[in-house]
């Protein structure tokens, strides 16, 4: 076989991989509505065209009403350009509504108009989604030239000729919006969270709870400081508090060993290894290369088990196997010979990894407004892969490589630490969150909560584990926290990791080349055939 021949068959079992998961993605992806151009006369704070709409979750739809808000692009230049906002209202089912729910989703770089849980949440509240800048409005920072270079990153995800060229892309981006008249520095939580305070105040409500998950939990720390008047109660899934918008290596490495604990009381797991993370230490320091003739990328296939670890819980709705123990099965299998599933994951990296932050400028700047993101005096490259490390952070590695020259606008000062408030608030934990860990909460924020509590879920992982998991349980500690003030969590029974995966990456990968080598006979069969065809018409006629 030729060598170009040889290239062809991964590149099918790509185009193949690639097509099933694209007809997965069209029966739940949804179209985004263009962006509200700034309508004549409008000024700053003003909510227009807010007329009813329906809004859909899930398979119900909801009375709601639509708008634009309207905001400065910078509040600290009195001659910033305005730019839109959408807004969302879900009107209560219930006759007498409490305080009004805010949604604050995770990210950053990603949309926050977008919500499929909220039975069980209306019936007492209204529900209101309130754009993020950068994101869902008239100005969104989308940033092309990243998407690009992650595509074509040279030498492996996480190569140092790759990790120059992200940053040579964030800078590319950065220097283009700016030319098109984007102000940078009007991107930062704080600005956003005066969208969501200008939004509070234009549709006359007095006092708000907050319901934020991840990266929207840091908006719901500094609104509490900012505008401690304007809140009620406040719900944080997977607290993210100051110093945490990057993941440290040591960090993960010890929850790979407490995931190594849970390996060990299962009988399944157990008996594929002695002990987990050294299993997944060896398969780290001599990765395989390869598996049949289809490149294995280390730092691709690293990123994706971080990833994958996040959860514990498979994503619903979703074909590949993306959660925490999918990831140990396939450590684990590669540590037995079996490196089908790194390759899979390999191939499968530019699905998803291109499009991780819907709008990657929107999340550049507001790294660059919090937690010395880049630092110029750290060794950030060292930092993230240390040697001795088994997965290192390549999650943050991938995503601190965009931003060195993207350009700074810190917050104010006093809302870069962690301040003491009186409003109420739940914090909630996964026991084994990769994202945000359950003692970052405990130790750094809880103390400063004079009416806080934490509720941490016993071997749950990430945002997706949390809402997809005993929705009866989880409906039960929000209502009643909303309602009451009162931590109820006592409905959630004990949820043990399940590590059997089923086909997992590596089944998965071996189907696919199953499929790509029927397609293969198939169409040689065909070329065959009509070859025989051409070559009897043409004895026929002679």
């Amino acid at each position: 076989m030729s060598p170009k021949n040889k290239r062809r068959q991964p590149a099918m079992f790509v185009v193949i991989f690639i097509l099933l998961i694209l007809a997965l993605a069209a029966c739940f992806g949804s179209k985004e509505a263009p962006p509200v151009t700034v309508p004549a006369g409008a000024q700053a704070g003003d909510l227009v065209g807010l007329e009813p709409c329906l809004y859909e979750a899930g398979d119900v739809e909801y009375a709601a009403d639509c708008g634009t808000l309207v905001v400065p692009e910078n509040r600290g230049d009195p001659d910033s350009r305005l730019i839109t906002l959408p807004v969302i209202r879900v009107r209560a089912t219930g006759s007498d509504p409490a305080e009004p729910i805010f949604y604050l989703q995770g990210g950053p770089g990603g949309s926050n108009m977008h919500f499929q849980y909220l039975g069980g949440v209306v019936e007492n509240h209204d529900f209101v989604q309130v754009g993020y800048r950068g994101v869902d409005g008239s100005a969104v920072l989308d940033c092309p030239e990243i998407s690009d270079a992650i595509r074509n990153a040279p030498g492996g995800l996480l190569s140092d000729a790759a990790l120059v060229s992200y940053t040579e892309a964030g800078a590319a981006c950065a220097g283009r919006l700016q030319a098109e008249g984007v102000d940078l520095a009007g991107y930062t939580l704080t600005e956003t969270i005066d969208d969501i305070e200008d939004a509070r105040v234009a549709l006359g409500y007095d006092r708000i709870n907050l319901l934020g998950e991840s990266y929207g939990t840091r908006l719901q720390m500094i609104y509490q400081w900012m505008y401690p008047d304007s809140l009620f109660r406040v719900v944080m899934i997977a607290v993210n508090p100051p110093g945490h918008f990057l993941w440290e290596a040591e960090a993960i490495d010890a929850q790979i060993k407490d995931y190594a604990g849970l390996c060990a009381q299962d009988p399944a797991c157990n008996a594929r290894t002695d002990d987990l993370a050294e299993t997944m230490r060896h398969v780290s320091e001599d990765m395989p290369d390869r598996w049949l003739f289809i490149p294995i990328d280390e730092g691709g296939v690293k990123l994706i088990t971080f990833v994958m670890m996040m959860e514990s819980i498979q994503f619903p709705g979703v074909a590949v196997p993306l959660y925490g123990p999918a990831a140990v099965d396939m450590w684990l299998a590669a540590e037995g010979g079996d490196a089908s599933g790194m390759a899979l994951a390999s191939l499968s990296r530019n699905l998803f990894l291109p499009t991780l932050w819907s709008a990657w400028g929107e999340g550049l700047s507001l790294a660059a407004s919090v937690d010395d993101y880049y630092d110029p005096a750290r060794d950030y490259r060292t930092e993230l892969d240390p040697q001795d490390s088994i997965l290192g952070s390549p999650l943050s590695l991938l995503l601190w490589s965009m931003g060195p020259e993207w350009p700074t606008h810190l917050i104010p000062e006093e809302y870069l630490q962690v301040q003491p408030t009186d409003v109420e608030t739940l914090l909630i934990s996964g026991s084994i969150d990769f994202s945000t860990p359950p003692q970052f909460a405990t130790e750094e924020l809880l103390p400063y909560l004079s009416n806080g509590e934490q509720a941490i879920l016993r071997d749950l992982g990430h945002t997706e584990t949390f809402w997809n998991s005993q929705p009866g349980a989880r409906r039960h500690l929000l209502n009643t926290f909303f309602d009451s003030g009162q931590v109820d969590a006592s409905l959630y029974t004990y949820q043990p990791l399940d590590f059997d995966v089923g086909l997992g990456w590596p089944g998965l990968a071996k189907a696919l080349l199953g499929i790509v080598l029927v397609v293969i006979v198939i169409a040689v069969a065909v070329v065959w055939f009509i070859v025989r065809r051409l070559k009897w018409h043409r004895t026929g006629r002679g």
